[in-house]
């Protein structure tokens, strides 16, 4: 995938309030997921990311985006393989704990494997094995590429949302 696009935008003088910038993008609603991989040393890692999407149908592809400061982010730039677990709306408790720094985040907290050894979560909407096809420079960012391997997902639920910088959640029905 090309991104040499990206490098052209250093020619534009643009100012701009960063503040607005970020409040305007915030009105964006999203979906909330924990991504999960391995460090080198085969311990588990994982962090809450609501930079996620779908890429393409065939292959099947999707791309996370995380911060350059990412606790433990070469378990993602680095790392074979990561899962994409996609938070039920009465999952906030376990997004947040994911928030914070790597420590402790599986000290107590169950999960399962599966062909890739990656912490797959119970409970969510969806859970997604990928294979890492690629990483791309994106500013203060990272964009992390994947081929979805294994799909799992729950006959039903409702989406845990981030809107205007909080949680929120779909009306009722």
């Amino acid at each position: 995938m090309d991104f040499s696009f990206y490098q052209d935008l250093g020619a534009f003088d643009v100012s701009f309030d960063s503040e607005k910038y970020r409040q305007a993008l915030g009105r964006f609603a999203t979906g909330v997921t924990i991504v999960t991989g391995l460090t080198a040393e085969g311990q588990p890692v994982g962090v809450t990311v609501n930079a996620f999407a779908s890429v393409s149908l065939d292959p099947p592809l999707v791309l996370i985006c995380l911060a350059n400061e990412t606790g433990s982010l070469d378990a993602f730039t680095k790392g074979d393989r990561f899962a994409v677990n996609i938070l039920e709306e009465s999952q906030r408790q376990l997004s947040e704990s994911f928030a914070g720094p790597q420590e402790h985040k599986f000290k107590t907290q169950f999960y399962e494997t599966w062909d890739s050894d990656c912490p797959i979560l119970p409970g969510c909407l969806v859970n997604l094995e990928c294979t890492r096809i690629n990483v791309k420079e994106g500013g203060d960012h990272v964009i992390v590429l994947g081929r979805v391997d294994r799909i799992e997902q729950a006959a039903d639920g409702k989406p845990l949302l981030f809107f205007k910088s909080a949680y929120d959640r779909l009306g009722d029905d």
